[in-house]
């Protein structure tokens, strides 16, 4: 059967096309690759071989210059790309440097420049209100409704999927206890998320208006923000997320470009409170996106998250992201926060699913408030595509493997 005889229906047909990074087998010689079905093409070999002028942006082991190429450069690719792979003439010349995705190994595809990660779920925010703040009059902070809050990460530790996740060790101190303790942490767990890459930078003190979004954010994939609640909750006041975040953030191997998400393109949660002028959303282009997420652990579905509900956009986000004259380099990684519906099989983390550890999920390999050592956690994602077809995202893997010093049960 030859790889460009994609099954109908395939979420990673010519319809889709996200960017990768890989080394064929046998070499360690990275390359851009697009994926096709379960191959993957090898774009700057195809570009070589079509004498396309795209070769010097493709033929490279990482997708900084094509990111850093701008918005007709991104367009002008994927026409191409998707000439490559749909037009019978190209065949002969192509179908060889379609690699089996199963004999490739997957790399981090960009260079990640900064991390900043958001929290604009309301669903999550209210739970997290509800859990940690019970008798509070409202679950959300005072200033949830007015602008995006976030927090800056660790680009460092932003890994590919498939890559293990060593659990962290730091401070921990329960209410009761009477002084702090060190060692693994026992309440590890996930955030369901996604994340936005950006291609072109901007100038110190120049902020990027929400109108302009699409012009510096190339494309999204799933990211999985893992999470040490015990040191979290020890060391965030009065400040932020620190340790409990900074020791691993796994992202999907394939960028999917926002030029393939078009049809999954949808208007936002109504506004219950005015916004000022540079966050007002009302006279702007749909900037929400309808992105179905699901969450397994050990291959078991727990939960399935839809991003529609989000309350803030990509697009408020990075306007807010640089309204104080940040500027963005090429490779910014930014999340959207914890992804959570309304159901409670809708949750995007274990502290939301289990209620801070009150309620255990049954599993099929036994009950679970946090995660143990050895459980792998996937999370995969589609979006709505033309004709009725699936845009795939990249899943997200990873296996928690135990701190030096033992073994830790959920």
């Amino acid at each position: 059967m030859s790889p460009f005889d994609v099954p109908e229906g395939d979420p990673f047909g010519p319809h889709n096309l996200p960017y990768g990074v890989f080394s064929p087998a046998g070499t360690r010689e990275r390359t851009v690759g697009v994926r096709l079905g379960d191959h993957v093409l090898d774009a700057g070999a195809a570009a070589r071989a079509l004498g396309s002028p795209y070769f010097a942006l493709l033929a490279r082991p990482t997708l900084g210059p094509l990111l850093a190429a701008g918005r007709t450069a991104w367009s002008d690719v994927r026409r191409a790309l998707t000439a490559w792979v749909t037009v019978p003439a190209h065949r002969e010349v192509i179908e060889p440097l379609l690699h089996p995705l199963s004999s490739v190994t997957l790399h981090l595809p960009f260079e990640v420049a900064d991390y900043v990660d958001f929290y604009s779920s309301e669903n999550h925010a209210r739970n997290v209100g509800r859990i940690f703040r019970p008798d509070a009059p409202d679950s959300l902070p005072p200033n949830w409704k007015h602008l995006p809050t976030g927090y800056h990460g660790r680009a460092g530790t932003v890994v590919v999927s498939g890559t293990q996740v060593v659990r962290p060790s730091g401070q921990r101190k329960a209410p009761t206890d009477p002084a702090p303790v060190f060692g693994p942490s026992v309440r590890l767990d996930i955030e369901s998320e996604v994340g936005f890459v950006v291609g072109v930078p901007s100038e110190p003190g120049s902020p990027v208006a929400q109108g302009d979004f699409r012009d510096h954010v190339f494309g999204l994939c799933l990211l999985n923000d893992w999470s040490a609640r015990d040191v979290q909750a020890w060391e965030y006041v009065p400040l932020g997320p620190f340790l409990g975040k900074s020791f691993a953030t796994s992202v999907s191997a394939w960028i999917t470009p926002l030029d393939a998400l078009e049809t999954a393109r949808v208007a936002p949660p109504e506004r219950t409170h005015p916004l000022l002028p540079y966050l007002d959303d009302s006279e702007e282009e749909p900037a929400g996106y309808d992105l179905r997420l699901s969450i397994a652990i050990n291959g078991h579905l727990v939960s399935e998250p839809p991003f529609s509900t989000m309350y803030w956009t990509a697009a408020q986000q990075l306007a807010h992201l640089t309204v104080n004259g940040a500027s963005l380099r090429t490779g910014d990684l930014y999340g959207s926060g914890t992804v959570s519906g309304p159901g409670e099989r809708e949750r995007g983390s274990l502290l939301e699913l289990t209620w801070n550890g009150r309620d255990s999920l049954d599993l099929p390999d036994g009950k679970r408030t946090f995660l143990e050592d050895g459980d792998v956690v996937t999370l995969t994602g589609w979006a709505p595509g033309p004709d009725g077809l699936r845009v795939g995202l990249g899943d997200v893997v990873g296996r928690v493997v135990g701190a030096t010093g033992g073994t830790v049960r959920g």
